[in-house]
């Protein structure tokens, strides 16, 4: 089976790509003295994690319990759940951790940590628990060398211990260009580690000292301090990395097959199968110096068509033309050519398949590799 022989759109995955970024970065994590806990959120695929994590077992990082439920399931037994705790949750978490789950669980306020003490005494559990660290001021997190740090710590008790920091660089998805990732990198694990000596310095046991995201991966030249390096959407890459600098176009693994379905002559437009349910509405590109519109167009051997984006996604519709505005020859693209998209968000665009088809040398299909989604099973 070849991809001239496959339903469309249809998200396609290249396997040679994707296990090439993922042997580079266990190779830099390896160079720079850490552990990888590579974040499985963007594959949510079994076999996608088993290349990425150095072990069956992990380490690895996930954004759902439902994540972690699947990949305990299938062996996966050594997980941080990498948003912050609610005590609704806590149940799901003791349940994982009682059939044999190591279960970090990460927070960034004192009532979250006295929900998590209260929960541990009252179940008679033990959760393992790390404080969020805003190394960026991007989302969520205790600054660094704030009184709220100390705080947050000293309301672990019991079951609930504590078991270090994390911080992720959000801000570094705004970087452009090697100079700016290499700073956001370097202030991420200078973060992180003055969290740590801070709690060091106040009596508490710090084993644990988590940074990443995938620019910073890819960009940082040094981790003293730090114990393990989270990143997630290294395995594919998508447009958005290729933007910051992060990787090249010919580095990105996910792509959208599509059909030619039409045309409108007047506009030099080419309309595909491939519309925003296919290809997600992420258009992360529009705040960086290139704009890729939803994608950037490819033959369906991979080849860039250069010149050609997809402009506009409506729910089923892709409009194909030039960046520039001209009209595009779409005598070169009969009703019924395929093509590949090229992802600006590679999480995004996943989210929107049950499974991947997997690719070998150019087009031809395989195997077929399940994903799954949501937050819970019905």
């Amino acid at each position: 089976m070849t991809l001239h022989d496959i339903p469309t759109p249809s998200a396609i995955l290249d396997a040679e790509i994707f296990e090439r970024n993922c042997e580079r970065m266990k190779g830099k994590a390896a160079g720079l003295g850490v552990a990888l806990r590579p974040h499985l959120k963007t594959g949510k695929c079994l076999q996608m994690a088993l290349r990425q994590m150095t072990s069956p077992q992990g380490p690895a990082t996930v954004s759902t319990l439902r994540e972690a439920e699947v990949f305990f399931a299938h062996g996966v037994t050594d997980l941080t759940y990498a948003v912050g705790i609610t005590p609704s949750k806590l149940p799901r978490c003791k349940a994982l951790i009682d059939a044999g789950c190591s279960l970090k669980v990460i927070l960034d306020n004192a009532a979250a940590a006295k929900a998590v003490s209260a929960f541990c005494t009252r179940e008679g559990v033990s959760i393992p628990v790390l404080i969020e660290i805003d190394s960026d001021g991007h989302r969520s997190g205790v600054p660094a060398g704030s009184p709220l740090l100390l705080e947050v710590a000293s309301c672990l008790e019991g079951g609930a211990r504590l078991a270090g920091v994390l911080t992720h660089a959000g801000d570094s998805y705004k970087c452009q260009g090697a100079a700016c990732c290499i700073a956001a990198a370097e202030n991420e694990r200078a973060m992180a580690v003055l969290a740590a000596e801070r709690l060091r310095a106040a009596g508490y046991a710090v084993p644990i000292v988590s940074v990443g995201s995938t620019p910073t991966a890819v960009f940082a030249r040094s981790l003293q301090g730090v114990t393990e390096l989270r990143c997630g959407v290294y395995g594919t890459f998508d447009l958005v990395m290729a933007g910051i600098g992060a990787c090249g176009v010919e580095d990105i693994a996910l792509s959208l097959l599509v059909e030619v379905i039409g045309h409108q002559p007047e506009k030099g437009w080419i309309i595909t199968d491939g519309g925003w349910m296919a290809l997600s509405r992420d258009r992360g590109t529009a705040s960086q110096s290139v704009d890729q519109g939803y994608g950037l167009v490819c033959d369906i051997d991979g080849k860039l068509l250069d010149g050609l984006i997809v402009t506009a996604a409506n729910q089923e519709h892709g409009i194909i033309a030039r960046r520039d505005g001209g009209a595009a020859d779409i005598s070169r693209f009969p009703v019924g050519s395929r093509l590949r998209i090229l992802p600006n968000h590679a999480c995004a665009m996943g989210a929107q398949h049950p499974f991947y088809r997997v690719v070998r040398l150019g087009v031809e299909v395989v195997d077929t590799w399940e994903r799954f989604g949501g937050w819970y099973e019905c």
